[in-house]
C-alpha cells in the first residue's frame, strides 16, 4: 500500500499548488474554460498568490490541505469562511466554502480527493462549522460526481462567471455536517 497522507499545507508547498493547478486544469478543464484563458495562466503568478494565502491566511479559519502520496504533493484543497453569502443561507458563522479541491489528473482514482474532503471536514468541524458549499463548473462532471458520491447535492443556485473570453457557469452544492 502506498504512503498516502494529507497535512497543512507549508509555505514551500507553493510553487507545488500552482503546478497542480495549472496542470489540472490544463487537462481538466480544456473544454470548461476556453483556450485563450488556459494559455494565459501562468504559474509563477499562482505560486505567489499560493505562498500569500498560505504564509498570511485572512483569517484562522482559512485553511490549505496537501494530499501526499510518499513524498509527492499530489493535490490540494482550500477552504474557509463562505466569502459569497446568499440572502438564504443560514448563520455565516457556521458556513464555510472550499474554493478548491484538485487532485492531479495522473494521480486521480487513488483516494486523494475523498482524504482531503474527509480532512477539510475535520477541520471545518473543528471550527464550529456545521455547512459546506463548494462553487463547481457545470461542465466538471467528474467534480460534480464526486461531491455527489461523497453526499453532497445542488442547493438550486448557480452562477455565470466572466473568464474575461467567455463565461463558465457553476453550481453551487452543498453539505450538512451536522451528526
Amino acid at each position: 500500500m502506498a504512503d498516502v497522507s494529507v497535512r497543512p499545507a507549508s509555505p514551500t508547498d507553493a510553487p507545488e499548488i500552482a503546478r497542480i493547478q495549472l496542470e489540472t486544469w490544463r487537462t481538466a478543464y480544456q473544454t470548461i474554460l476556453p483556450a485563450q484563458v488556459l494559455a494565459s495562466l501562468d504559474q509563477d503568478t499562482f505560486a505567489a498568490q499560493w505562498l500569500a494565502s498560505v504564509s498570511e491566511p485572512p483569517s484562522m479559519r482559512h485553511h490549505i490541505l496537501i494530499a501526499m502520496e510518499g513524498e509527492s504533493r499530489v493535490g490540494f484543497a482550500a477552504f474557509g469562511p463562505d466569502a459569497d453569502l446568499q440572502p438564504e443561507d443560514p448563520d455565516p458563522e457556521t458556513t464555510a466554502a472550499i474554493t478548491v479541491l484538485l487532485v492531479e489528473p495522473r494521480w486521480g482514482r487513488r483516494g486523494h480527493g475523498s482524504r482531503l474532503l474527509a480532512a477539510v471536514v475535520d477541520l471545518a468541524r473543528a471550527d464550529g462549522v456545521t455547512r459546506l458549499v463548494a462553487w463547481v463548473a457545470a461542465g466538471d462532471t467528474a467534480s460534480l460526481e464526486f461531491y455527489r458520491s461523497a453526499g453532497w447535492e445542488s442547493d438550486g443556485l448557480r452562477r455565470e462567471l466572466d473568464t474575461g473570453a467567455g463565461t463558465v457557469a457553476e453550481l453551487r452544492l452543498h453539505a450538512s455536517l451536522a451528526d
